[in-house]
């Protein structure tokens, strides 16, 4: 069932003064950087949950630091640098990385969403047994995760990637109209809550990262 599928998981190396800067007013450059490390350590764990179960693999996609670096922290997951360019244009880098590499599902999430679990990360593949697209919406309007079959990839990208209103609150939203628009029926997980500003720093505590 989980052949040919892929994890990718997007993240930033922890270097302090360069990861989490909208919180470095409230933790300091090392405080905010050490968040980033127990989120993306969390995700990576995740990640290793899912392979136990399903086999299916993950590739890192970085930004800061070095692959050394980051195989150094993050042990033999498999490290892959983001391209240039905004954020819809690392993303669909990513996404074609696998995809030019044989793998005929993909999603892709990020390392804002504490609770992401195996078992969610698993509940999107298998959604897109039926489904062509699947999208994890998060509170503040954006979305945590996006996956897609291969087969429909070159028809996806644009719609997904190209004009997007990045780091709005209306992510989310414009990206589903868009699709839905074009005839696609998406799969909609459970909306989650991220880790980005001030606001969210209790919410961090509870899950205890700080």
């Amino acid at each position: 069932m989980w052949t040919n599928c892929r994890l990718l998981l997007f993240t930033r190396y922890p270097e302090a003064g360069k990861t989490k800067t909208r919180l470095i007013t409230e933790l300091g450059a090392t405080g905010a950087a050490l968040l980033q490390k127990r989120l993306t350590e969390r995700i990576a764990h995740q990640a290793k949950l899912l392979a136990q179960r399903t086999g299916i693999a993950s590739d890192v996609h970085f930004a800061g630091g070095s692959r050394k670096k980051m195989t150094f922290w993050l042990g033999a997951m498999n490290c892959v640098e983001q391209t240039n360019g905004d954020l819809g244009q690392r993303m669909r880098s990513a996404f074609e990385h696998s995809i030019e590499a044989g793998a005929e599902t993909v999603v892709l999430t990020g390392s804002d969403i504490p609770d992401i679990s195996a078992e969610l990360l698993q509940q999107a593949f298998t959604s897109l047994l039926t489904k062509q697209v699947v999208i994890g919406p998060s509170q503040d309007g954006g979305y945590y995760l996006i996956g897609m079959v291969a087969s429909q990839a070159p028809k996806l990208y644009p719609l997904l990637f190209e004009e997007m209103p990045w780091s709005t609150g209306e992510l989310f939203a414009t990206t589903v109209s868009r699709l839905e628009k074009a005839g696609y029926d998406v799969a909609i997980l459970p909306t989650l809550r991220d880790i980005d500003l001030p606001a969210d720093l209790p919410f961090a505590k509870k899950r205890g990262l700080l």
